[in-house]
This record gives C-alpha cells, sequence and structure tokens, in this order.
C-alpha cells in the first residue's frame, strides 16, 4: 500500500461537515466491537469526540509533512502510554475508523481511496507504537504529583503548586494533562507556568469554567497535601534558543501561563532581548499574576508588562481587546511572536500580526484544548 495523501484529504473534507456524527458513529462502534476498551476511556465522551476530530484533522493535514506529522504522532503515541493503550489497540480503533470515514465519505467513496486510508494509518499507527515502545524504557507513562501550595488568586482562577515524585523533563512552553483523584480517567490540559526548576516544582494556573470537571476540582476542592497525576509534557511553542530577535508575547487570561514561563527561560538563559508582555483579561481583577510579572519586570530591565483590560471602562490603563492593543503600541515585523489564550483572541491576533507585515514563522502558537 502507498500513501496517498491527495486521496485522504479529498475524502475527508466530505466527513468535515458532519464530524459529530461521524464521532459519535466511530465510538459507538468502535466500543461494540470492543466493549472492554470502553474502561480506558472517561464516562462522558464529549470532549473525547472533539480532541479526537481535532487530531484526526491534524494528522490528516500534514500527511505530506512527513516531519511535522511524525512530531506530532510521536508525542501523542507517548502521551497514549497513560490511558494503558497497547500496540494491539490500534488495530480496533483503526478498524473503527475506516468503517466510519468508508460510511461517511460513501458518496466518493472507492477501492483506491480505501487503500489510501489504510496505508495512512499503518504509518499513522507505527509512529504511534514505535515512540511509546522506545519511551518505555526511559520515562514513567505518568507522574504522580503532590501539591505543595494552592492560592486562589480570583473567584475562579488558582495558581497550584505541585511537586512531581520523579523528575519531570520538560521545556518552557510546554503542557501536561492532569488527573484528579476525584475524576479517574479524565485527563485534561494545562500549561506549565514556570521554566524548570532544580526543585522539581511545577505551577499551574487554572480557571475553573462551567461544567469543568477537572477544572472546578483543581480550583475549589483541591488543599495542600493532596496528589494528581501528570502525563507527559507536549507541545512544540517552546523558546528559540539561537533567535537574536526581540520578542513579543501576548497572554489572554490563564494563557499567561507558558508564556511566563518562556520569559523565565529567555532571563536565565543570559539573552538580553527587548521582551513587550501583553497581558489581557476581561477586568483589572482578573489580571490575576500581575504583582509577579511587575516583580520580574523590575529585575529584569529588558521586560516590559503591558496589562490591558476590555471591560471596564473606569480601568487607569490600556484598555481594549488584545488584537487592537498589538497593533496600536507598535510594529512587531522584526520581533518573535508568541500567542496564547482563547482561540477566538488567539486566532486575530495571529491575523492582525500577518496583515502588519510580521512572517507566520516567527508567530509561535500552540493547538491546546482548554482545560475543563
Amino acid at each position: 500500500m502507498s500513501l496517498n495523501p491527495r486521496l485522504v484529504k479529498e475524502s475527508f473534507s466530505v466527513i468535515e461537515p458532519v464530524a459529530e456524527q461521524a464521532t459519535a458513529y466511530f465510538y459507538g462502534r468502535l466500543f461494540a466491537e470492543n466493549p472492554h476498551l470502553r474502561g480506558l476511556f472517561p464516562p462522558a465522551l464529549d470532549v473525547q469526540r472533539d480532541r479526537l476530530f481535532s487530531a484526526l484533522t491534524r494528522i490528516v493535514w500534514s500527511l505530506d509533512s512527513p516531519d511535522s506529522m511524525a512530531a506530532y504522532l510521536g508525542q501523542m503515541g507517548r502521551d497514549h502510554r497513560k490511558y494503558g493503550v497497547v500496540a494491539e489497540h490500534y488495530t480496533a480503533v483503526g478498524k473503527a475508523l475506516l468503517a466510519t470515514v468508508r460510511r461517511f465519505a460513501a458518496d466518493v467513496w472507492t477501492a483506491e481511496i480505501e487503500e489510501a486510508w489504510m496505508a495512512a494509518y499503518a504509518a499513522a499507527a507505527k509512529m504511534m507504537i514505535d515512540s511509546a515502545e522506545a519511551d518505555a524504557g526511559v520515562s514513567p507513562a505518568w507522574w504522580v504529583a503532590e501539591v505543595v501550595g494552592h492560592e486562589l488568586r480570583h473567584q475562579d482562577i488558582a495558581v497550584i503548586t505541585l511537586r512531581p515524585a520523579q523528575r519531570l523533563p520538560y521545556t518552557s512552553g510546554q503542557y501536561v494533562t492532569v488527573q484528579t483523584s476525584r475524576w479517574p480517567r479524565v485527563w485534561r490540559t494545562f500549561s506549565i507556568a514556570n521554566a524548570p526548576r532544580e526543585d522539581n516544582t511545577i505551577r499551574l494556573h487554572v480557571r475553573s469554567v462551567p461544567g469543568g470537571w477537572v477544572s472546578t476540582t483543581l480550583t475549589r476542592h483541591t488543599r495542600v497535601g493532596d496528589t494528581v497525576m501528570l502525563g507527559p509534557p507536549t507541545g512544540t511553542m517552546t523558546p528559540r534558543e539561537q533567535s537574536v530577535r526581540d520578542v513579543l508575547c501576548v497572554a489572554g487570561g490563564t494563557g499567561l501561563a507558558p508564556l511566563k514561563a518562556i520569559v523565565e527561560s529567555i532571563i536565565a538563559s543570559g539573552r538580553r532581548p527587548a521582551i513587550h508582555l501583553l497581558y489581557g483579561a476581561r477586568t483589572a481583577g482578573e489580571l490575576y499574576d500581575l504583582p509577579d510579572l511587575i516583580r520580574m519586570e523590575s529585575a529584569f530591565p529588558w521586560l516590559r508588562v503591558v496589562p490591558v483590560v476590555s471591560d471596564q471602562p473606569s480601568y487607569d490603563g490600556m484598555r481594549g481587546h488584545l488584537p487592537d492593543a498589538v497593533r496600536r503600541l507598535r510594529s512587531w515585523t522584526e520581533h518573535d511572536v508568541y500567542v496564547c489564550g482563547p482561540s477566538p483572541m488567539v486566532n486575530e491576533t495571529v491575523r492582525c500580526l500577518q496583515q502588519d507585515g510580521v512572517p507566520l514563522p516567527r508567530i509561535h502558537r500552540d493547538v491546546v484544548h482548554a482545560g475543563r
């Protein structure tokens, strides 16, 4: 079987408009044929369905970018270890996936398209299996971490300090998945808010969201001395260590976390670029980490922190939405840019930066599913 990205992409475009029905059918088919696999998944599958289709979309559209696909699938294979996924599970998933795409792309389906999908899935599964097997010899599937600090900074925002029992190797800007004892098999994603430390502690910035099982548990029901489980760090929005450019960071809400880690790592590196950190929230009260950022600014003269508030007319400072604030301040065409926060803000900021002449390769973002 030969890999044919064009046929896979063309047939997948037929499925994209009916993503919700397709993912529901996939899980129904998978569990009907393999009921023993249901225990690997969380009780509610709403978030899981979104993540499945998001991952599938990313894989399909990177089929003709082998390096990008290999890096993404390698991370995914390592991350799947925490669920108890083993090589034979990929066969069951592939069978259900092929049945799903065959059903929802029936109007265009041919033997050639089926062969293309089989080849694509075989290649993807092999990358994930090989990565997981290689990782098994050098790294745990998950880390147990003790809560050693818990600060409620706003009514629904907590800063939580964790100490993993084993060293957690990661790069500034990456994120981890978190599972609490209250919700077994429910993993949610949170960015690490500090550069690596000698004491092996990490900080998470967690906002409780409506219906958020894990985020609400972490903000309201977690105490010092509790333990959580962490998945392996992932993410590609990491500092460009060899770059000599100045830096712009645009952080919305708890999207501050990975950008703060990146700023910390730049400061620790000994480099002295000018760093602008635009930190936005709806109200001044939601600028939950501003005192610490001001301390960083006073200790590092090359850092400028610019708070931006969107929904508080009485605020005595820069007001407006972050994309507009970015444009008002200056041109950023010679900067490395890092953007994190709510997806609409990130998308609009990236669009504005491109319109203003910032080359896309210099704009760094991560596709992170918000922690719930």
